[in-house]
């Protein structure tokens, strides 16, 4: 893989760059052969793949200093006491990749003060990096070079290409986003609903779970507010990280910025 056309690269950025690479490799080696799932006690699936990722990012990222929360290991609540940490997903999706849609990806972010200075999300299927560095913009990695990606510049809510969970879309959901007029919805999985938006592909992301955890979100946040769009609750309320309580509470909303106030008015109507 090419460098990636940053300049003032923090020196994290290669290592997570290159733990993504690494750990996307062996998902894929993983998900063209045959493999065993099993279920976690919160119910969520588990393959070997998840454990390999996550197995390849710690020999990466423990290069740093930086304590690492993992959606696979146990939380060390020292992190609390750190200004900057590692967020990880090793595989967001695993429902995608148990039923071969090829939508899963690998999610590294770095925290610092609380909020995402650094986003690294690999989709192994397609050989697609997105990545953003805070301050710096966000570039997609895609057909062996690097673009710059923005988000698109889409004001009226009905014309709106609105992305969703593939798997855990609620009547909730599918009847507010039918009360804002929009009728363009595809289901995606895993992160890639971000990506897309963060892309141009898509101006919305529309989720009211309580289920959703901070290395869910913490590389997209970076990845879609460098591409000048917007991730907050369902209310409007800023997301921080590396919190005692990893679950985002109020649901997740993801837009271009510039429709993120109307549906949060919206969405406050029906509270």
């Amino acid at each position: 893989m090419i460098g990636i056309p940053i300049s003032n690269k923090i020196p994290e950025l290669d290592v997570a760059l290159e733990a993504a690479n690494e750990a996307g490799n062996a998902i894929l080696e993983i998900y063209q052969g045959e493999f065993t799932e099993s279920t976690k006690q919160d119910e969520s699936p588990i393959t070997e793949a998840d454990l390999k990722s996550n197995e390849i990012i710690k020999k990466y990222l423990s290069k740093t200093s930086h304590h690492i929360l993992s959606e696979e290991d146990k939380d060390d609540l020292g992190r609390l006491s750190k200004e900057t940490i590692w967020i990880v997903d090793p595989l967001d999706g695993t429902s995608d990749f148990i039923d071969k849609t090829g939508e899963f990806t690998v999610m590294i972010a770095l925290v610092k003060n609380k909020k995402p200075v650094l986003g690294v999300i690999a989709w192994p299927t397609e050989k697609n990096f997105f990545v953003a560095q805070k301050g710096e913009g966000a570039f997609r990695f895609a057909n062996d070079q690097w673009n710059k990606i923005s988000v698109t510049s889409t004001s009226d809510l009905p014309k709106c290409r609105t992305v969703g969970s593939r798997h855990h879309l609620s009547d909730k959901e599918k009847s507010f986003i039918k009360k804002l007029g929009i009728e363009d919805f595809t289901s995606i999985g895993s992160s890639l609903k971000v990506g897309k938006i963060s892309s141009g592909e898509a101006e919305a992301y529309i989720t009211t779970t309580n289920k959703m955890k901070e290395w869910d979100t913490a590389a997209s946040y970076c990845i879609v507010a460098e591409a000048g769009g917007k991730m907050t609750d369902m209310l409007g309320n800023e997301i921080v990280y590396n919190q005692e309580d990893v679950y985002h509470q109020n649901g997740i909303l993801v837009t271009n910025g510039i429709i993120h106030n109307k549906i949060v008015e919206e969405f406050k109507k029906l509270e």
